[in-house]
């Protein structure tokens, strides 16, 4: 049941576009007691079912200016390529400072970055 909730916390997240591993990963890890890896590699796979639902909802929308993919999308899979290679060669405790540190880093942005719409 527990890991029912985190993933279901983790969709509402995702759906919202907030980036559903931000609680997945360090809940995988506190409470499953799974490394970082781990967690990180359960949260690939959780991804691809929850994005699929939510891109149908932002399609369905509107919401979503295809001409922006032509780029982002090779470059994330080449980044993705690069960044799980590192992932899994660095210390656990060494990735999750490193993931801890980019969550904190984005969170101070969000709270101090002004209304821009």
């Amino acid at each position: 049941m527990k890991l029912f909730i985190i993933g279901f916390i983790s969709g509402i997240i995702s759906g919202m576009g907030i980036g559903g591993g931000s609680i997945l990963i360090p809940s995988l890890v506190l409470f499953a007691n799974l490394i970082q890896q781990q967690a990180q590699s359960i949260n690939l796979i959780v991804f691809i079912p929850v994005s699929i639902a939510a891109l149908i909802v932002h399609i369905r929308e509107k919401n979503i200016i295809f001409k922006y993919t032509k780029w982002i999308v090779p470059g994330g899979i080449a980044g993705a390529i690069v960044g799980s290679i590192i992932a899994i060669r660095i210390n656990p405790d060494t990735l999750r400072k490193i993931f801890a540190f980019f969550l904190l880093f984005i969170g101070l942005y969000e709270l101090k970055k002004k209304d821009r719409q």
